[in-house]
């Protein structure tokens, strides 16, 4: 039940809302926010991995669309070096050893955090791009889900716990690591595709309503 209340932390989350909090959709980033570093969720993902997934969904596939559509591009670039490199973030920190060092040091984890976040709202600013066909956007949608899903495929998979960090604390919790590390594998793998398929679809509505309107005319 331990929040976090620390000043940095909040004065950082405070910025943030002064830049975007007068908007609906920023407004609603920095509650995902508050929920992930603020509240017992991120003393709890510091226990267990299957919390950490949830945190880190949180960050990259709601909080992070969430920005981009207060931060909009001004014209397309590359979505598919940006969909490359957030996903080898996702991926490069969920090596056992980058993400135990993580854990283990809070200048790391920020790096961690701080990149995810990063990553992930320039790729969903290069998707909500103005001009970007949505055939291309939709696809990149649907891949980001895909390569979580097999990481979280891999995690689940796994024959041992990969993480010496969670090697304790979900015994408390009644789980082994290895269930723990199954259980996140399974969030990542199944429930983390809803955020991307209402953002998929919700793409597909605009862009089949913006072709009636220009039919119509």
């Amino acid at each position: 039940m331990s929040w976090n209340f620390d000043p940095m932390l909040l004065a950082a989350l405070g910025l943030l809302a002064f830049a975007i909090g007068r908007e609906r959709n920023g407004a609603l980033a920095l509650v995902v926010l508050v929920v992930a570093f603020v509240s017992p969720l991120c003393a709890l993902s510091s226990a267990l991995f299957s919390a950490r997934v949830v945190h880190h969904i949180l960050l990259v596939a709601v909080a992070a669309p969430l920005i981009a559509s207060v931060w909009p591009m001004r014209r397309p670039g590359s979505a598919v070096f940006a969909f490359v490199i957030s996903t080898a973030v996702l991926w490069a920190w969920h090596a056992p050893i980058a993400y135990d060092l993580a854990l283990g040091h809070v200048g790391v984890y920020w790096v961690m955090q701080l990149s995810l976040l990063g990553t992930a709202v320039w790729f969903w600013r290069e998707i909500f791009a103005p001009g970007r066909p949505a055939v291309e956007a939709i696809s990149l949608i649907v891949a980001a889900f895909a390569q979580m899903g097999m990481l979280g495929a891999i995690l689940t998979f796994a024959p041992g716990s990969l993480y010496a960090a969670h090697i304790l604390a979900p015994y408390t919790w009644g789980l082994t690591p290895l269930q723990d590390q199954q259980l996140g594998g399974l969030l990542m793998w199944v429930p983390a595709g809803i955020p991307y398929a209402v953002l998929a679809i919700g793409l597909a509505r605009r862009n089949w309503t913006a072709l009636r309107g220009a039919t119509a005319t």
